[in-house]
């Protein structure tokens, strides 16, 4: 992992968990938390016992979610300027209504850990708002590892250390396929014909950006949201 983030610079967006302490330290990599993970702490305790406290946290991130899907696929820079007009008040107004909330709640009761987890994280969850690149939550990086996950079992047995390294090439050739519109394997049936005649000084022709418009409409697949 070292290797990988040694020299990157920028938004990393990502759940609470501990090992991603240390790439927040100093200034290269600024932390997003995912929204979604402090909603779902609240949304399971209103599904096991509904109550005034978690019906209008759960209708506050709603509405910033609905602010979220107005704009989604717009440029940064429109999202900035959006967020920046509706979804800083709501915030705002949100972590007034946390802190608040707090003073009537036992120091013990779930719901508390629930808003609290939100509160110590606070900077990480609004830095969103601040930038238009980055996301509300991380839900479309986690759908896009499902795969990953469950099947992790079987990754165990890539055999070498080199198994692993063509494993994660092969990934991120299929990954980059399905996030340019296109079917992985009518991608992966088309180059491989290609490479042969193909002058090596051009092989970034061959990568899926280059590829799509070459490929007739039976090959398109959603790109992933």
């Amino acid at each position: 992992m070292a290797l990988v983030v040694s020299d990157f610079t920028g938004v990393l967006q990502a759940d609470a968990s501990a090992g991603y302490a240390e790439l927040y330290r100093g200034e290269q990599i600024q932390e997003a938390a995912c929204l979604a993970h402090a909603r779902r702490e609240i949304h399971y305790l209103h599904t096991v016992r509904p109550v005034a406290v978690t019906e209008e946290a759960l209708r506050r991130i709603g509405a910033l979610y609905r602010i979220e899907e107005q704009i989604r696929s717009q440029p940064p820079n429109e999202r900035r300027r959006v967020r920046q007009a509706r979804v800083v008040p709501l915030l705002d107004d949100m972590k007034r209504w946390f802190e608040e909330t707090l003073t009537t709640l036992s120091a013990k009761s779930d719901t508390t850990k629930a808003i609290r987890y939100a509160l110590n994280r606070w900077p990480a969850f609004v830095y969103y708002s601040t930038d238009g690149r980055a996301e509300i939550d991380n839900l479309v990086a986690e759908r896009a590892l499902r795969g990953v996950a469950l099947g992790r079992r079987n990754f165990m047995f890539a055999g070498s250390d080199t198994g692993d390294e063509r494993a994660a090439a092969m990934y991120r050739l299929i990954g980059s396929a399905r996030l340019n519109g296109l079917d992985p394997e009518a991608y992966l049936a088309y180059v491989p014909k290609r490479i042969p005649d193909h002058p090596a000084d051009r092989i970034d022709d061959l990568l899926p950006w280059n590829v799509a418009p070459c490929l007739p409409s039976t090959a398109r697949a959603m790109p992933i949201r």
